[in-house]
């Protein structure tokens, strides 16, 4: 509702006449915004005040700035500071280090195993500790505000020189030191990806030994789990007893159900992570898609369905074509053409409509991206994910109110991953702000056209600076980091 702290005559910019949707789930409100040093100074009737600069809200919903739960943005923060991909879609705050892949720790010199490679990591000039990565992101400002977590995957490829094997006792203590030390230096948490190769290996054990310096500073543990398809519910319960015997909360990432043999799973799964919930720390997050992405794989249950080239390293002219194509062109079977492409990634068509539906409609589900910047064709969930959910999903379809919507993608992301000042909009709050027009906002991606500006989104403001406006970026870079307080 309308408040006002320490009023003023001036600010130095006024949003006036929006209709506010305060991220709280709360009903949307006629309001006007006062922002002053970064923060929400005043909201509520501000006609009379003036202001350096004045945005025209009238017929438009003023929300909190959107936070992408799930990406992999690590280094596109300093090589593509601008984040176009993100703030034109009403993002201001990102979550990085997911599926157990971050820019750091990493040793220079060692060729990085896939996905890690995914993230285009040079090879001589690498962040070989936490804190000179974090450090880099102070001094590197990007458009947008960024939140890290360190990865077990790069742990193991910085202390294990094989990663296809358990870990032993002394590489497990190194990782810990690793952990320990990324977790002073301001990391919120630690993510694995016991999906991928090089972490397949690891055990429940190993994972949560690793995982001990989470207790001590109470960091939270994500993970893009072992097995998102048959074993899903093994999975999910190798999650939860993970973050039971740390005493952590748990992100469940880019929650799904793989391969038509497990259609309609997720009247399974979602009681049985309701239930965890009762009695421990449990979030999940998803991508409105019935596609994901991930490095060019061979398995059988993955290349079953359609798969669409995003990048190859050997054969780069294969971009933005299905496998099925190529295969036959090349006169061989999918997997054999797959191996042929690696290292690379690809977009597979793996879930059901019904299913996705069912997991964004779940109550306590955030909104996260999971693109990848990798190739001229990404997925179009990097450029399309916020507004597909606000205009297709809540708009078109009616699957949850605007204010559930907003809420799934600002106040509860804010409050899992305990981003102070951040996800709603108060008196005091760090000055995020997203205005979009309910009546047009949607995405414009598409799997052929996967860079095209979404439609909608009018104005993005990053810590009361004007970042995004009438379709065009203001140059301005006035991202914060967001380090967990020591």
């Amino acid at each position: 509702m309308p408040q006002q702290m320490n009023k003023l005559d001036h600010y130095q910019l006024l949003i006036r006449g929006g209709t506010v949707i305060d991220g709280t789930k709360a009903q949307r409100f006629l309001a006007d915004i006062g922002i002053t040093d970064g923060r929400i100074a005043a909201i509520g009737q501000l006609q009379a005040h003036t202001a350096d600069e004045t945005l025209d809200a009238s017929g438009l919903m003023v929300a909190p700035g959107f936070i992408d739960a799930h990406t992999h943005d690590d280094l596109s923060l300093l090589s593509q500071g601008d984040m176009s991909c993100k703030v034109s879609q009403g993002v201001t705050t990102v979550v990085v280090g997911n599926c157990g892949i971050s820019a750091a720790p990493l040793r220079n010199g060692q060729e990085l195993p896939m996905p890690l490679s995914l993230l285009d990591i040079p090879c001589g000039n690498r962040f070989t500790t936490f804190a000179a990565y974090m450090q880099a992101l102070r001094e590197t400002p990007s458009a947008v505000n960024v939140a890290a977590m360190v990865g077990h995957t790069a742990l193991r490829a910085t202390t294990m020189d094989d990663t296809q094997r358990a870990a032993s006792a002394g590489e497990i203590a190194a990782m810990q030191h690793l952990l320990d030390e990324a977790l002073q230096a301001g990391a919120i948490g630690m993510s694995t990806g016991t999906f991928y190769p090089p972490a397949a290996h690891a055990s429940t054990e190993e994972i949560i030994e690793v995982g001990r310096p989470l207790s001590k500073h109470q960091a939270l543990y994500a993970t893009h789990m072992r097995d998102e398809a048959d074993q899903v519910m093994v999975s999910l319960d190798e999650s939860f007893c993970i973050g039971r015997a740390l005493g952590v909360p748990v992100v469940i990432s880019h929650h799904k159900v793989m391969n038509r043999s497990n259609f309609g799973r997720s009247v399974q799964t979602l009681p049985f992570i309701r239930e965890a919930m009762k009695h421990q720390c449990v979030a999940l997050d998803c991508y409105p898609y019935t596609a994901g992405s991930t490095m060019i794989r061979t398995d059988r249950g993955v290349l079953d369905g359609r798969v669409l080239i995003a990048s190859s390293v050997p054969h780069p002219e294969c971009a933005g074509r299905d496998l099925d194509q190529i295969a036959a062109e090349w006169h061989m079977t999918k997997a054999e053409a797959a191996q042929r492409l690696q290292p690379g990634s690809a977009i597979y068509f793996v879930m059901d409509e019904d299913d996705v539906q069912r997991i964004l409609a779940f109550d306590e589900t955030m909104i996260g991206s999971d693109g990848i910047a990798a190739g001229a064709n990404p997925h179009p969930r990097l450029w399309g994910t916020f507004p597909r959910v606000l205009g297709h999903y809540s708009r078109d379809l009616g699957l949850f109110p605007l204010e559930t919507a907003v809420w799934k993608m600002t106040g509860l992301s804010a409050r899992n991953f305990r981003l102070p000042g951040r996800g709603t909009l108060q008196v005091g709050m760090h000055a995020d702000l997203t205005l979009f027009d309910a009546e047009s906002v949607n995405d414009s991606a598409t799997y052929d056209e996967p860079t095209l500006v979404s439609q909608g989104v009018h104005s993005v403001i990053v810590n009361g600076v004007v970042t995004w406006h009438a379709g065009a970026h203001s140059g301005a870079r006035s991202g914060q980091l967001i380090a967990r307080a020591p």
